[in-house]
């Protein structure tokens, strides 16, 4: 029995696990798999403690940092639950194997100043202007993933109501719109996009120049593009954006679970690591500008 690969179809067909979860998990178990035959010799069911104890000190001594091997740990702790849901074993040998303490670094985020450069930069001279524009103000003013961004449908936009509709992680939710995106949205959707797509049965909200679904390295692209014209240093991922809305509505005095929903976070605990942001913004703030700081 391929262990892996029996695994790669529970994720896929069983768990439902998304693309992104399913190729992380696979990456650490096909690179467990071939420190297994190239050092160990062994097969994946005849690993135990000690086993993944030296493949841990091995990624450390290959010089990976402390996140990545507690996240190959995670990753191999539920393939092995698999295997013992299969009977190939008995027991789960990353059960009792000591973690590393991972450095935890809060998120970055922009500033007011330097997000409103960055939605500055689309300039609405031609349809990719106009279209960037709507694509910059939706992420600031919704705070979504870059996946979920690039599997909106342009059903899922009310202009009208102002809010839009987030089918992200199995969980539907309605998040807000402010005025500036409702009006770069409903621009593009009435004059922009019907002469982008290819197909006029797309159903997809952003389009690249060939009418078809944005895809995520195009997105990327976009943004890096507009970082380098608005000379930001920061290094700006589409995630920095995600960042800044929940750290921005925290700061003018948003509540956590409110957040929570907007962000689709099934729990709170990932919400609050926003409310160290803040804390650090208004140290940083304080011992710029007060006069005996």
């Amino acid at each position: 029995m391929d262990l892996v690969s029996a695994y790669e179809k529970y994720l896929l067909n069983v768990k439902r696990s998304s693309a992104n979860t399913v190729a992380s998990y696979m990456r650490d178990i096909r690179q467990f798999n071939t420190y297994l035959s190239s050092v160990e010799g062994l097969p994946a069911s005849s690993c135990d403690r000690d086993c993944v104890c030296r493949y841990s000190k091995y990624l450390n001594n290959h010089g990976k940092s402390s996140a990545t091997i507690a996240r190959s740990m995670a990753s191999l702790k539920s393939f092995f639950l698999f295997c013992i849901s299969e009977g190939v074993m008995k027991e789960n040998p990353v059960f009792d194997i000591p973690q590393q303490k991972t450095e935890k670094k809060l998120p970055q985020v922009l500033t007011s100043r330097e997000v409103d450069l960055l939605l500055e930069q689309p300039k609405c001279i031609d349809m990719k202007g106009f279209r960037d524009k709507a694509l910059l103000e939706t992420l600031y003013a919704t705070g979504m993933r870059v996946s979920e961004m690039i599997a909106l449908n342009v059903d899922d936009v009310s202009v009208s109501g102002s809010f839009i509709k987030c089918d992200g992680s199995g969980k539907l939710r309605i998040i807000p719109l402010y005025p500036a995106a409702v009006k770069a949205l409903a621009v593009y959707i009435s004059d922009i996009r019907p002469k982008m797509i290819a197909d006029p049965d797309e159903t997809a909200l952003f389009v690249n120049v060939n009418g078809e679904r944005m895809t995520r390295q195009g997105f990327w692209k976009i943004i890096k593009q507009y970082q380098a014209s608005a000379q930001i240093s920061k290094d700006i991922t589409p995630h920095t954006l995600r960042h800044s809305f929940a750290a921005h509505l925290l700061e003018n005095g948003a509540d956590l679970r409110s957040l929570q929903e907007m962000l689709g976070h099934s729990d709170i605990s990932s919400t609050q690591i926003y409310t160290q942001v803040v804390k650090q913004n208004l140290k940083t703030v304080y011992h710029k500008f007060h006069p005996r700081a």
